[in-house]
């Protein structure tokens, strides 16, 4: 197969127009029990790394937040409440069946006024120029084609002094790595078919893992893509990082 017109899905190389089929696939799959299986899988821990980028965003009344594969609204519903009535939250996600879950999550929580649901590919994002204060993507770059394109789309949106914040699964510690990679490989696709009976799907998020940039290259790329004072946080021993750059 022409690498030059391929990319990877998980550890498999399929033609670049295939991909956001592949990855639709997997998140139709387990919409439905996303919120389940993130809890089981993590120990309840994502809540710890979401609540750090709640805090690191420093989102005040009145902003006007973009969330990006917001799913099931875990960001956006904090967002709403940090920007108040003066400001403005958009959950956005490519995958309707994850964004309904969202839309039907929120709307439950009484979430109505200021929030938007928008279907979007982050690598061509549907908004104006300087659009937002805040843009917040969370486990869903790794799952972007061309992350290069995505990065200077949300660039090309964000206000300036804005800041973006990408949480992902990053490269762990080495001690941790044999650990988490027995915990990844062997055990993480079982707990998917035994609590949502979708085996594959969760060793392709493993493999998905393993093939996003590491933190110093996505840290590289925010920098290509022009954003200013990139960094990152890493947490749980670098199992994740919390990335952050800015626009000026």
């Amino acid at each position: 197969m022409d690498q030059k017109n391929t990319t990877h899905f998980g550890y498999k190389e399929v033609p670049v127009e295939d991909k956001v089929k592949h990855v639709a696939g997997v998140f139709h799959a387990v919409a439905g029990k996303y919120d389940l299986m993130n809890d089981l899988m993590s120990m309840g821990i994502h809540r710890l790394w979401k609540r750090f980028t709640l805090h690191t965003s420093g989102v005040r009344r009145g902003a006007k937040v973009l969330d990006i594969a917001g799913g099931t609204g875990d960001l956006a519903l904090k967002f709403s409440k940090m920007v108040g009535s003066t400001g403005h939250v958009i959950l956005a996600d490519i995958n309707a069946s994850m964004l309904n879950v969202g839309r039907d999550r929120l709307t439950d929580e009484g979430v109505t006024g200021n929030i938007n649901y928008v279907q979007a590919n982050a690598e061509c994002l549907p908004f104006p120029d300087n659009s937002f204060d805040c843009i917040t993507i969370a486990f869903g770059l790794r799952n972007v084609t061309d992350k290069d394109a995505a990065l200077r789309s949300m660039h090309r949106i964000l206000k300036p002094g804005g800041q973006l914040l990408v949480l992902e699964f990053s490269q762990p510690a080495d001690w941790l790595a044999p650990i988490y990679d027995t915990y990844s490989f062997k055990l993480l696709p079982k707990i998917g078919k035994l609590f949502s009976g979708d085996e594959e799907s969760y060793r392709y998020l493993a493999e998905s893992i393993r093939m996003h940039p590491d933190q110093e290259s996505l840290k590289a790329m925010m920098t290509e893509a022009g954003f200013e004072r990139c960094d990152y946080n890493n947490m749980s021993a670098g199992i994740v990082a919390l990335h952050s750059g800015y626009k000026f």
